[in-house]
């Protein structure tokens, strides 16, 4: 950040989310530059190898709002923050506040790497940690202290209002005390009494997990995961090996073939009973192209 300014490297939109717990949802896109990660398999590897560099903005928060009122021209009512990593960008709650000011809900992925207090200010947040095949290893010290700290984000008036009337509770129970340990020990407890089927908390944020699925290895690490917080909806995705794929046709193809044994894994897995299995459909629409 330099002052109240965000690196931003793309605002785009209004087009659909293509993944996770508001697939299909109308939304703009603002992304940001920057990551901490620097997975194998990346569709936006430009947000952080250098390579868009150049095409870095730093803009103030009214600035980002006036390129999204242009873009958008009043056709929306939601925006995706995406990179990248924003949870890199510790002021990025000034941003949120403006988006959330003119009535917009607000959207945010990330791997769960890195907390921000401003995590509690948004509306859909996706925890995405990721597989052995992406290259990358998960901190599970961090990530549990992540879902620990979204379970117990306070009520809020607003909220309070919007979810329902005084003394309803609408949230995870507290987390089990524990003392770390490897990634198969020591599940983070949640309860579902009270708890909104979408997986809010009592801040009125829907918290999601979501595992993107290359081979048998991440399987059993999405497995993991999913056994590791139990009560927080839970979401899988086969991956996109072919980034660089310019042949729409012939990159759809191995898509659905991905999915299709993605589905035929998950029905046999005793251990998958609630569990979401979707495609990443911008590219079945689209294929690899960016800006969409």
């Amino acid at each position: 950040m330099k002052g109240d300014r965000f690196p931003v490297l793309e605002i785009f939109g209004p087009t659909i989310q293509g993944e996770g717990m508001v697939i299909g949802r109308k939304t703009m896109f603002i992304r940001t530059a920057g990551c901490d990660y620097s997975c194998s398999w990346c569709d936006s590897a430009f947000t952080w190898d250098g390579s868009g560099k150049e095409d870095i903005r730093w803009m103030a928060p009214e600035k980002i709002l006036e390129e999204l009122d242009r873009l958008g021209a009043g056709t929306f009512d939601h925006v995706t923050l995406s990179g990248g990593n924003p949870a890199l960008l510790g002021g990025l709650g000034k941003l949120i506040d403006s988006l959330h000011a003119r009535g917009w809900s607000v959207a945010l992925e990330t791997q769960g790497s890195r907390w921000q207090d401003w995590f509690a200010a948004i509306d859909d947040l996706t925890l995405s940690p990721k597989p052995p095949s992406s290259g990358m290893e998960t901190d599970w010290r961090v990530l549990d202290a992540i879902v620990g700290k979204l379970r117990e984000v306070p009520l809020s008036e607003e909220r309070h209002r919007k979810d329902g009337p005084a003394g309803e509770e609408h949230s995870f129970r507290k987390p089990a005390a524990r003392q770390g340990g490897t990634a198969g020990e020591n599940t983070v407890a949640a309860g579902s009494r009270g708890r909104l089927p979408d997986g809010r908390n009592a801040r009125g944020t829907s918290v999601s997990l979501k595992v993107v699925v290359m081979d048998d290895a991440d399987l059993a690490y999405a497995r993991t995961v999913h056994l590791r917080y139990p009560g927080v909806p839970f979401f899988l995705q086969p991956g996109n090996p072919d980034v660089a794929e310019e042949d729409q046709g012939r990159l759809l193809h191995g898509l659905l073939g991905r999915y299709e044994w993605l589905v035929g894994c998950v029905m046999e897995d005793r251990s998958m009973r609630n569990v979401r299995v979707l495609p990443q459909l911008h590219t079945w629409l689209w294929g690899n192209r960016r800006g969409v």
